[in-house]
This record gives structure tokens, sequence and C-alpha cells, in this order.
């Protein structure tokens, strides 16, 4: 019976309208108050990575679950195109979250909680970049890929949201974005990809 009148409210236009229009208004402000605390720190985290890649050298990025396909996607737009309209060369980003039999081989000799420092320590160079997120800004394994970074002369950029949680106490640069709702950390995540991949590559162009 109770699931019954769940069902019902669920298929409820009237509640399913309601709530789209909630989600909406929310993520809007989740923007809106990104745009208000947090320029100063993705203006920062742009100037290191456009830093990074007129050297040569690269960008490593790392992140679980839904973290992880956004390391996947802003990896692709540095290396691909992050629109047609604006051609260039492809720049140097390699999501470390995407080789399943690394990622096993490492979590099996090493435990899950080194698959990430172990990539830093094979792929990444001094002059790197390695950018870390996580919506609560304590996964242990992205904790540990930002300790062996900072250790190594590879600068750490950290995506989080809420507190910041132990990734604040051991980036160079952090982006917090201001909110304690996973979904709507997320999507200010990839908004935030966007962003860095957009005024690095115009950075680059206007530097070259």
């Amino acid at each position: 019976m109770l699931a019954a009148k769940n069902t019902e409210r669920a298929a409820n236009p009237e509640n399913a309208s309601a709530r789209l229009r909630n989600h909406i208004r929310e993520s809007i402000a989740t923007k809106q108050r990104l745009l208000d605390e947090c320029e100063e720190s993705i203006l920062r985290a742009v100037s290191v990575i456009a830093g990074s890649l007129s050297h040569g050298g690269k960008l490593l990025l790392c992140g679980n679950g839904g973290s992880a396909a956004d390391c996947q996607h802003i990896a692709a737009e540095f290396v691909s195109v992050l629109t047609r309209d604006y051609p260039r060369l492809g720049l140097a980003a390699i999501a470390l979250t995407t080789d399943s039999s690394i990622l096993t081989a490492i979590a099996n000799d090493f435990g899950f909680e080194g698959v990430f420092e172990r990539q830093v320590q094979a792929l990444a160079r001094p002059g790197d970049v390695l950018i870390a997120i996580s919506t609560s800004g304590n996964s242990a394994n992205v904790i540990r890929a930002l300790e062996y970074a900072q250790e190594h002369d590879i600068a750490t950029i950290a995506l989080t949201g809420g507190s910041g949680g132990k990734m604040a106490r051991v980036c160079q640069t952090e982006i917090r974005v201001p909110s304690t709702v996973t979904m709507y950390i997320q999507e200010a995540h990839i908004t935030v990809g966007h962003i860095l991949c957009d005024l690095a590559e115009r950075a680059l162009a206007s530097a070259g």
C-alpha cells in the first residue's frame, strides 16, 4: 500500500514539476554563490594550468564515482576541443580513472587507497598539474595523490564542496563549491571544468 502511494506521488505531474523547478533553482543558486565566492580561486587555477601547459607540462585528473566521470569529461575537453568555434591544438590531459587494468592491478597490489598516488608517481613530472575532484574533500585515494604531488613539485588544484574536507589542507589551490548537496556540487564542478579549459586555452593563445 505504501509503495503504491509513493508511486502515485512520484507520477503526479504537479509534484514532478515542483521538484524539477526546485532542482533548477537550487542549481542556479549554487552557481551564483560559486560566482560570488570562487572567482579568485578559479582564476588562480587557470593561471597554474596555463603556466604548466605553456612549458610542456600536462594535467592529471583523479576522483571517484561521479567525480571520476568529471575527470574524464574535463580531460576530453582539453585533449579534443571545448568548442569547434575555437580550434586549437590538443592540450595534454590524462584522466587517471579510465584504465581498468591499471586501477585493478594497483588496488590488488597496493590497496585501493593507492590507485591514484601510484599513477601520479609513474606519470607526473615536476611542473605538471594534478586536478583532484571530490565533493566531500575526504576521499582517501585522492588525498594520497595530492600529498605525493605536493612532495614532488607537482602543482595541485582541488575541486571540493562543503567544508572542503581534508583536501583543503593538502592542496595549493582549492575551488570549494559553496554547497553541501552532492548533486549541486557536481553540477558546479563540471561548470568549473569548462571554465578552466575555456580560459586556459585562450591564455595560451594570447601568450603564443
